[in-house]
């Protein structure tokens, strides 16, 4: 079954911008999910933690901790611990947002309203885009921009266009990564609800089991996926601190 996506164009000084409203919503739930569940968690902090919620948050933390430590010594990457414990939070929530059930409106179209945003490309890609920029950033600013970019030439001249590809391909590979997985668990969701609101009995009982049991696996893979994007933005991070980039 084809669904419809609701969006709106405005245009700007002559060219039309495309805005998808149920991704944007989508993107605006999610923040606030991760906002309240984390501010409700951390909201009675104790030296001694004695409630889970809090337990919960500091093994986030310690976790994070450990990805940004594998890549990079911790004086250097300690500026990164909020920003990767904030990524990781949003992705996953981003690509679990989508399990438990799909809103689609009755109309001509089927509308879909409610899907997990890092089914979008432009979302995934996004992301992917803003990291790498801001490992560029932050290796111009730990390196100075004569040495970093000196380092595109190196060891031999020649090796920089293809350098300057590996830039394009790295933020293909990490976004496209992302959105190919959720977006291929949201599409076999899709099609187990439609079995089982259009099956009948049969399509009901056929379809119950393996919806309960894709639903977990895909949390699964909402986790890993989370963990793979954090990860290497972590070691793109650390290529570019380097003095061997």
């Amino acid at each position: 079954m084809e669904h419809g996506t609701p969006t709106i164009t405005i245009d700007f000084f002559g060219l039309p911008i495309m805005f998808d409203l149920s991704t944007s919503l989508m993107i605006v739930i999610t923040c606030l999910v991760v906002f309240f569940v984390l501010f409700f968690m951390t909201r009675k902090l104790a030296v001694r933690p004695t409630g889970k919620p809090q337990v919960l948050v500091e093994a986030l933390v310690n976790f994070v901790k450990g990805m940004i430590s594998s890549n990079m010594a911790w004086k250097q990457g300690g500026k990164f611990h909020f920003m990767a414990i904030t990524l990781i939070a949003f992705i996953f929530v981003a690509n679990i947002i989508g399990i438990p059930f799909t809103i689609i409106l009755p109309d001509a179209d089927h509308t879909l309203w409610w899907k997990s945003p890092t089914a979008d490309p432009t979302v995934t890609l996004t992301l992917a885009g803003l990291m790498i920029v801001l490992t560029h950033y932050y290796g111009v600013q730990a390196r100075g921009l004569g040495t970093y970019v000196k380092s595109y030439f190196q060891p031999m001249w020649f090796m920089a266009p293809i350098k300057f590809i590996e830039e394009f391909t790295y933020n293909l590979t990490l976004g496209l990564r992302l959105y190919g997985n959720i977006y291929a668990g949201e599409i076999l969701l899709l099609l187990l609800v439609s079995l089982i609101t259009t099956g009948g009995v049969l399509g009901a009982v056929g379809g119950f089991i393996p919806l309960m049991v894709w639903q977990g696996f895909k949390l699964f893979i909402s986790a890993i996926q989370a963990f793979i994007f954090v990860m290497l933005a972590m070691v793109y991070l650390s290529h570019k601190l380097s003095d061997d980039h």
